[in-house]
């Protein structure tokens, strides 16, 4: 178990690599960014940061793998056929529920 000495350490460089992370873009880059593919590249930047972060939870959050990537599949399905967050959810806790039925 670290000392409390090392923990304050430790909470300092995450403050101070979190604080530079942030304020290096705003100090240098200081004209308007007009590349359409760096444009296009900061605009999805986002999304796919909570996509890689949510996709392992997925798949982890039930007992089963299977169960988790069917619910993943249903939901993908709704939400492509632009179904509401409501159907999309409850269908993918029907499709977990059915499978973790008949997988134990």
């Amino acid at each position: 178990m670290p000392d409390s000495t090392n923990a304050y350490l430790y909470i300092l460089i995450m403050a101070v690599v979190t604080y530079l992370i942030r304020m290096l873009p705003l100090t240098l880059i200081r004209r308007e960014i007009k590349s359409p593919w760096i444009r296009s590249f900061l605009y999805y930047v986002p999304y796919v940061t909570l996509s890689v972060m949510t996709f392992p939870a997925i798949l982890s959050a039930t007992s089963s793998v299977w169960s988790g990537a069917a619910a993943l599949a249903v939901a993908a399905l709704l939400a492509w056929k632009r179904k509401s967050l409501f159907q999309v959810s409850l269908s993918a806790c029907a499709a977990v529920f059915i499978l973790e039925l008949i997988l134990v």
